[in-house]
């Protein structure tokens, strides 16, 4: 059974920053595209990042409004991925999810939410202006 759990949640001021975890179980962690989404109140869930490896070659993907300011990685000795997040602003404000894609496939697969597989509980992230 395949377990996302996620940590690192919390409320920061504005221009402050969080670290993010996911610890994952239940899967052969490195064969797997993973991500991170996020859901504001009222609003759909929307792709954040994403980290895969394929043939060697690792590649990450951002949403626009993060490049710059969130950095994805992931240990995959430790079934781990993160999300660093600095210069936080109140439009980051959401439930944040770990997501995990089919096995094989490319980061940009998670992109879209409809390619994610796996879905962790989530954990909330409330940024103060």
């Amino acid at each position: 059974q395949v377990q996302l759990a996620e940590s690192g949640g919390g409320l920061v001021q504005a221009g402050g920053s969080l670290r993010l975890s996911c610890a994952a179980s239940g899967l052969n962690f490195s064969d797997y595209p993973m991500g991170w989404y996020r859901q504001a109140p009222g609003k759909e869930r929307k792709f954040v990042a994403s980290i895969g490896r394929k043939s060697g070659i690792i590649t990450i993907h951002y949403t626009d409004s993060v490049k710059g300011r969130f950095t994805i990685s992931r240990d995959n000795q430790k079934n781990t991925v993160h999300l660093e997040m600095i210069s936080l602003k109140a439009e980051d404000t959401a439930a944040y999810y770990c997501a995990a894609g089919s096995r094989g496939a490319f980061a940009q697969s998670i992109t879209e939410a409809r390619a994610v597989e796996y879905w962790g509980q989530g954990t909330q992230v409330t940024v103060s202006s």
